[in-house]
């Protein structure tokens, strides 16, 4: 761990390509072969943004080059908005969950979080959602504000400090030996009531949204999936009815985001009117009408199960774990023909942050078209954090996040696995 820890260290003393802040009369114009189209779902050849401080004046197949204006080439690559992953655990690493939990200091989890959030931004995801601490309460809220202030770097944060869980539900330690009164990972709440102060004391420690344990622990067995519910619908009711006071809810970056994998508890988050519904592994179909009416997104998080199956302690959890990726997959295609909105998440925390961009190919695999996947990602993931008509697109106004990959991620999206460039707030932090 010590080792680990200096590696963390060194690497946030390492200061991106250029300043910390972009001053406002620095002008870049970006170059590349392509530049990808969101809305579209296109490719321009050749493509350009020009970069003006923290923001995009102009983006399309030619700009204007201002004298004096810095121009970097990027050959062929295609420019892209920079990635978004709606879920994420910056306080978590590879390994037990809830020992690392109870063994590492809440400073320590926050050194490693730092370095999560560089990896991240590395790997081209210059925006995130963190979905909970996992037991380090609101020390989240410290690594965002570091990360606004240039102390560090990391992509845009919106964050909740830790989930909101039952007594005895689904983070509560579950297993050990309860006179040693293992912390749970989790802030609890047993009614509507509790909920809502737990929320107002999140919020005054600087949470931008709440998370919310609605289902769990999961049972896959023989091909049918079950998952007991943790709070009535009129408890979720009072929980999104607080965060529209507090000003947020579908849409806003300061709503309620569910752990929700099955029925009926994924339903009543529905009828609530949560802003997303995370894992959905199972929606009836009055379900998944009511979100594509109500537009709550689905985020599948496939990559953390494969991650789970692939590194399981036998073979026969391997093969249930698969066998449960399947079935996920089945009812992934079932929500896309109903029309269920998606978002990209991938869970990254138990699997090495900086790697997620596989969930993107996992949602190619699985039924989506590469076009799809990136609108998915980009244009909703910025809706459901806040940031719509902020990011998510190379457009004049929007924040001047632009990542380049090489190929065509339109015919192949693992190329969003080879970032090479990452700008964020007009900021170069990569450049291979």
């Amino acid at each position: 761990m010590k080792t680990f820890l200096f590696g963390v260290m060194a690497g946030l003393c390492a200061l991106p390509v250029g300043a910390q802040s972009a001053e406002r009369s620095h002008v870049v114009v970006l170059h590349a072969a392509r530049m990808l189209d969101v809305v579209g779902g296109r490719i321009v050849a050749p493509g350009e943004v020009l970069v003006q401080g923290d923001r995009i004046a102009v983006a399309g197949a030619h700009v204007d080059r201002p004298a004096g204006a810095e121009v970097i080439d990027l050959g062929d690559t295609t420019l892209m908005p920079g990635m978004i992953d709606v879920h994420v655990h910056l306080f978590l690493h590879p390994g037990a969950e809830d020992l690392q939990t109870v063994q590492e200091s809440v400073p320590e989890r926050t050194l490693i979080a730092a370095g999560a959030a560089k990896a991240d931004l590395m790997a081209g995801f210059t925006a995130e959602r963190d979905m909970g601490s996992e037991g380090a309460g609101c020390a989240d809220v410290a690594v965002r504000n570091a990360i606004n202030t240039g102390l560090i770097p990391g992509p845009r944060m919106r964050m909740s400090c830790n989930a909101i869980d039952l007594t005895g539900g689904h983070e509560d330690a579950i297993g050990y030996n309860p006179a040693q009164k293992v912390l749970s990972n989790a802030d609890y709440a047993d009614s509507g009531d509790e909920i809502v102060k737990v929320m107002r004391e999140q919020r005054k420690g600087g949470a931008d949204f709440t998370k919310i344990y609605e289902t769990g622990r999961d049972s896959f067995r023989d091909g049918v999936f079950n998952t007991p519910y943790q709070y009535t619908e009129a408890e979720l009711a009072a929980a999104v009815k607080e965060a529209e006071r507090l000003g947020g809810g579908v849409g806003s970056g300061r709503g309620v985001a569910v752990h929700a994998t099955g029925e009926p508890g994924t339903g009543y988050a529905v009828a609530a009117g949560v802003a997303s519904i995370d894992h959905a592994y199972q929606l009836s179909e009055a379900t998944m009408r009511a979100m594509k009416e109500k537009q709550i997104y689905a985020v599948p998080t496939f990559a953390i199960a494969e991650y789970f199956a692939d590194h399981a302690a036998t073979p026969e959890r391997a093969a249930h774990g698969r066998a449960e990726q399947a079935y996920h997959a089945v009812e992934f295609k079932k929500q896309l023909t109903a029309g269920v909105p998606m978002a990209m998440g991938s869970d990254v925390g138990p699997f090495p942050h900086g790697t997620q961009a596989r969930e993107l190919e996992l949602m190619v695999e699985y039924g989506m078209k590469p076009a799809a996947v990136l609108q998915a990602d980009l244009l909703n993931g910025a809706k459901l954090l806040g940031w719509g008509g902020q990011i998510g697109e190379l457009k004049a106004g929007y924040f001047a996040d632009v990542i380049a990959v090489p190929g065509n991620p339109l015919e192949d999206i693992s190329v969003t696995k080879k970032v090479g460039f990452v700008m964020k707030g007009g900021v170069v932090y990569r450049r291979n």
